[in-house]
């Protein structure tokens, strides 16, 4: 995977950003932590800003 993140990542790149689990992410969606937006049914993407943000503080 490249250095840049997509606008919206899906929740496996988020994680591979993170260098944590897919579960994990969708911890932190749930907790409020990362903010996502459910596209259709089943696509979740993460927004790109609040994913950086908490990526810097860990």
């Amino acid at each position: 995977m490249s250095n840049e993140l997509p606008l919206r990542p899906t929740i496996q790149q988020g994680a591979d950003y993170l260098n944590c689990s897919t579960t994990h992410v969708r911890r932190l969606i749930a907790e409020g932590k990362i903010q996502a937006r459910r596209i259709g049914k089943r696509a979740i993407r993460i927004e790109r800003d609040s994913l950086i943000k908490l990526g810097g503080a860990v």
